[in-house]
């Protein structure tokens, strides 16, 4: 693919219609060590038939660098002072 003067790329029509995005369909780009991934954004419309499709539909598109789920559970709610971490 070559980018334009205006930074502007074409989205293959296959990756178009497998990602459903259309005109006026909002988009995003992922970066990861990997590289840079094209996430079509959820505008509320779209019904999901089974929360693992939900879930296949957002897989990789968010990075805790490495951290359990305890860990990012931790980090999200902050320290709990109730608690005896011994």
């Amino acid at each position: 693919m070559r980018v334009t003067e205006k930074g502007q790329v074409t989205i293959p029509k296959e990756i178009r219609d497998r990602l459903k995005i259309g005109p006026g369909s909002q988009v995003d780009f992922v970066v990861s060590e990997d590289g840079v991934r094209l996430v079509r954004l959820d505008d509320g419309k779209q019904d999901f038939k089974s929360f693992e499709e939900w879930a296949e539909s957002v897989k990789g598109t968010w990075d805790v660098g490495g951290m359990t789920t305890d860990e990012y559970i931790d980090w999200l709610r902050g320290p709990r002072d109730d608690l005896d971490r011994r």
